[in-house]
């Protein structure tokens, strides 16, 4: 049986869906203070946006675009228990939304680091107390820089974009081919990781027995398709081809309650919210099982990277199990 030392994900993590107003104000319901935020406009062609408690409200990034932050004199971002919306923008607040949510702490397995590039090979320290299983890195002061993602499934000699759909890279200039540790990660001399004087900003996760996993797994090109196995029941689920250009896709359990999940979002892709056979999942007490024979999530002899965040432990620390839904 897989116990957990966090019997309550939701203290760390939790997705919030609701119908925006397009009004001033703010909304709560997450559960926590989120030091971090990652919304979409579920019905809408509009850009993913993040906001975190280190570079402060009103500063988003995209992470389906290559541009710089941008800074917004509103000051949209996290407030007690949720979010705050001083001038209503629609970028934030109209139509059905859906926000991730993030609480910054290393016993739930995730950090927020920013430092500023100085273009060469270098290490910098992070407070995980774990070698991170899974790192993002963008540059926030230029324009046409990709998103970087580190991932101990393809090690520092590999590297992918979270912008885009394109297959594993091979850049000793990106992570200096060099492995993360308990204490530093590493990045090159490429302008996306390290420019020389720019400001950048890195989104660092461990994995935690019951809480969050970050894995990999192989498809099987049937609808009876490759179960992956986390050790807890899954409330987010993020997917990549790394032998391929298929899409990012997340899954969670708040658009879709019931399996099959079919509603699939595109973190490198403004488009709105489908529901697609190319990334329809069940998920189940222990992980999550495809449904799907489409390259998107489940090729047959295709390679995917995942990371995974906790609903409930498959067991808790005291034994209870969780159920399926």
């Amino acid at each position: 049986m897989a116990y957990t030392t966090i019997d309550d994900p939701g203290e760390y993590f939790n997705t919030l869906t609701f119908t925006g107003t397009d009004s001033s104000g703010t909304r709560t319901g997450v559960g926590f203070t989120p030091d971090m935020f990652w919304h979409k406009n579920r019905g809408n062609t509009q850009s993913h946006g993040i906001i975190d408690v280190i570079r402060g409200n009103g500063k988003y990034i995209n992470p389906n675009l290559t541009s710089a932050e941008n800074n917004d004199v509103g000051a949209y971002g996290i407030a007690a228990d949720g979010y705050t919306f001083p001038n209503g923008d629609s970028f934030f607040n109209s139509g059905e939304m859906v926000y991730w949510n993030w609480k910054k702490t290393a016993d739930a397995g995730f950090d927020i680091v920013a430092f500023t590039g100085n273009g060469s090979a270098r290490t910098i320290s992070h407070s995980l107390s774990a070698v991170p299983k899974m790192y993002i890195v963008k540059n926030r002061s230029t324009g046409s820089t990709q998103w970087r993602v580190y991932h101990a499934s393809l090690g520092a000699t590999k590297h992918m974009a979270l912008d885009a759909t394109q297959a594993i890279g091979d850049a000793a200039s990106v992570f200096n081919d060099t492995e993360p540790t308990s204490s530093v990660f590493s990045v090159g001399t490429d302008d996306a990781a390290n420019k020389n004087g720019d400001s950048l900003i890195a989104y660092l996760f461990a994995d935690k027995q019951g809480y969050s996993k970050f894995g990999s797994y192989i498809g099987n090109g049937n609808v009876d398709g490759t179960f992956v196995y986390t050790g807890f029941k899954p409330a987010f689920i993020m997917t990549k081809q790394t032998d391929g250009t298929d899409w990012w896709v997340i899954n969670d359990n708040k658009r879709d309650p019931f399996n099959a999940s079919t509603y699939g979002l595109r973190p490198n892709d403004s488009a709105a919210e489908s529901s697609d056979e190319a990334w329809t999942k069940d998920l189940l007490s222990n992980g999550f099982k495809h449904r799907t024979a489409n390259s998107g999530s489940n090729g047959s002899g295709n390679e995917y990277i995942y990371m995974a965040f906790a609903e409930n432990p498959f067991v808790t620390s005291t034994g209870v199990p969780a159920t399926a839904r």
